[in-house]
């Protein structure tokens, strides 16, 4: 009898220190699965602000791209509007060529003008590719010589597997891309024409009487989703770049060489349903943030303010945020002078012992160099402390 009140002492011991243990070894984290298996020939997965890549299969295989063309197209036009050479309310004469195209079309007659507006929305709604030359020509006078615009932008956009041929995205064996690329020109596009963008979500056109759907069928599945572009050929099978944006988190898919214009839909939602469940993307800094201070020798001031120039995005796994380990690298000694915008080392973002991320930091002031007293003050200064080895 004389035991039972140890005994119950003893256990409500045990069941604090096993409610201690607990609490001191958290459960791990939970692992993040493997994407789907998709069906095609590639596919890619980004996230548009931090630019970490969240799924891929063959992204640097050249293949063609059929109609995912007409995002370049679009990016030429859009930017001939934004430098001013030519507007919305441009005519254009229909050439026969362009009345000839085969494919889908928007169905604009030879001799007939059309305005600038009309045409982008046959383009990109209606995938029209009599719209595509017909602007094409507009602009640098014949196909040909639009496409040399169209491979100059592709070169400064850092799409260095793709060669453009036409506007349209018709067959051509020199007439080629990859998913990776087509993520870099959807990402330039999205960020260099935001209100343009916004006619990659339009559902439908109706031009000359006639009515036409948006292929892109995720439009109407998913709220979500708010472009880009269908393309499909025989030879390059069904493809569909897209674009989704959820709380915030903005991702772009590519999926080329799928079996149907169905599969490539299934496939593209799977693809976002994945990076929006398994990941989340969060601001860091902001552009000029100012994230340590230096000491700064023979200056005409100490301190030395660094930063990021740009703002970064980080994107990790769901739930794996707050474990994030952010560090500074410094150089061992600065000395003035300091010209705003130079590179004096680094921040690094890491998850796990893997750098997620390395971006330079900058002077986010210039500091001119002291007088000639401050200067010999700050090395009689450097030379004690050596000395004492401070």
């Amino acid at each position: 009898m004389l035991l039972k009140p140890y005994l119950r002492l003893f256990i409500i011991f045990l069941i604090g220190f096993a409610s201690l243990h607990t609490q001191a070894n958290p459960p791990s984290p939970a692992i993040t699965p493997t994407a789907p298996n998709i069906a095609g020939t590639a596919y890619y997965v980004t996230d548009f602000n931090s630019g970490a890549v969240i799924a891929e299969k063959n992204p640097d295989m050249k293949v063609e791209p059929a109609s995912l063309t007409k995002i370049m197209t679009g990016y030429v036009v859009f930017n001939e509007i934004k430098q001013g050479r030519i507007a919305l309310e441009d005519m254009v004469t229909i050439s026969s060529k362009a009345w000839r195209m085969p494919g889908s079309r928007m169905f604009i007659e030879v001799d007939k003008q059309v305005s600038v507006d009309d045409l982008l929305k046959g383009m990109i709604i209606q995938s029209g590719n009599d719209a595509s030359v017909a602007l094409a020509e507009h602009i640098a006078r014949t196909e040909a010589d639009f496409a040399v615009l169209m491979n100059k932008y592709a070169q400064e956009l850092g799409m260095n597997n793709t060669h453009f041929k036409n506007a349209t995205g018709l067959p051509d064996k020199e007439h080629l891309t990859t998913a990776r690329d087509l993520a870099i020109l959807a990402h330039a596009l999205i960020r260099d024409f935001p209100d343009f963008y916004s006619l990659y979500s339009e559902k439908r056109f109706t031009f000359n009487g006639i009515t036409q759907y948006n292929r892109n069928r995720l439009l109407w599945q998913d709220d979500s989703v708010d472009g880009l572009k269908t393309g499909h050929t025989s030879s390059a099978g069904y493809c569909l770049v897209t674009s989704a944006q959820r709380e915030g988190m903005r991702v772009i898919t590519v999926v080329l060489g799928a079996d149907s214009a169905n599969q490539r839909i299934v496939e593209s939602q799977k693809l976002i349903n994945y990076a929006f469940r398994f990941f989340e993307t969060h601001k860091l800094f902001d552009a000029g943030q100012r994230l340590v201070d230096s000491r700064v020798w023979g200056g005409e001031r100490d301190l030395l303010g660094l930063g990021i120039a740009n703002e970064i995005y980080v994107t990790v796994p769901r739930g794996q945020y707050p474990n994030l380990k952010i560090e500074t690298a410094l150089p061992e000694t600065l000395e003035a002078p300091i010209n705003e915008g130079q590179s004096y080392g680094s921040v690094n973002v890491s998850l796990e012992d893997e750098l997620l991320l390395e971006q330079p930091l900058v002077a986010l002031e210039t500091i001119e160099a002291g007088s000639f007293f401050k200067r010999a003050y700050d090395q009689l200064k450097r030379s004690v402390a050596g000395l004492l080895g401070w």
